[in-house]
């Protein structure tokens, strides 16, 4: 009976241990590639025809409204993030009439109605 009863226990903790291993799935190669792709390209985005949606116009509007904390930690400059910082610290962020935050029309919508 003691055999039976350790041949359950080692079962179980078998079971166990199988069940609760993590499962590995292999990353996709390309992924941080696809990522490193996509935020460069919302800070590359082609300039519109007030010339904004480019670093420096990034850097510019930063220093009038300064997306991050007082030490120096904050979303990358022409993110999907900082466009949205930026909308909240601005008080329209929401609003239909906005264009998307991906297009080089955000930034000239911003640039033209509040940017000095």
């Amino acid at each position: 009976m003691s055999n039976l009863l350790k041949l359950c226990v080692v079962t179980v903790l078998i079971g166990l241990l199988v069940g609760c291993s993590e499962k590995s799935v292999p990353a996709p190669e390309n992924n941080n590639a696809a990522l490193q792709q996509s935020t460069t390209s919302l800070n590359n985005v082609a300039e519109g025809p007030n010339n904004s949606c480019n670093q420096t116009w990034f850097t510019k509007v930063e220093q009038q409204l300064t997306s991050g904390d007082d030490q120096g930690h904050g979303p990358d400059l022409g993110s999907l993030e900082w466009r949205s910082v930026i909308e909240f610290k601005l008080g329209i962020r929401g609003q239909a009439t906005l264009p998307a935050k991906d297009t080089e029309l955000w930034c000239d919508y911003i640039n033209s109605h509040y940017i000095k």
